[in-house]
């Protein structure tokens, strides 16, 4: 069982930035591919990002390539996704979410646990 607590969220002017965190329970933190996803009002839950167990392999859908960064320090059990150049299309709820197994990164379906989830707010 893991645990997700996600931290960073709030409100910010288009053209800034901000730092998710996402802490999880667990001794075997480095087995488990990270990613995370977001949700708008009325809408599905989205890829925005993922890592590999090891940090080696980033994946990115495209609307955030150049301005997103994914990364993980696995001896804080911590994953975070550096967000820059923040524009209002990229309001929502943001969650992590971890999977042991698996070859496709971009679905939902796909990860095992979330976290809560923490709001972004981009204000043009």
């Amino acid at each position: 069982q893991v645990q997700l607590v996600e931290s960073g969220g709030g409100l910010v002017q288009a053209g800034g930035s901000l730092r998710l965190s996402c802490q999880a329970s667990g001794r075997t933190f480095s087995s488990y591919g990270m990613g995370w996803f977001r949700q708008a009002p009325g809408k599905e839950r989205d890829f925005v990002a993922a890592i590999s167990g090891s940090g080696i392999s980033t994946y990115y859908v495209d609307s955030v390539k150049g301005r997103f960064t994914i990364s993980r320090d696995n001896a804080k059990n911590t994953v975070y996704l550096q967000m820059d150049s923040l524009k209002p299309e990229d309001t929502a709820v943001y969650y992590c979410a971890a999977r042991s197994r698996g070859t496709n990164w971009y679905l939902p379906r796909s990860y095992d646990y979330w976290g809560q989830g923490t709001q972004v707010t981009v204000s043009s």
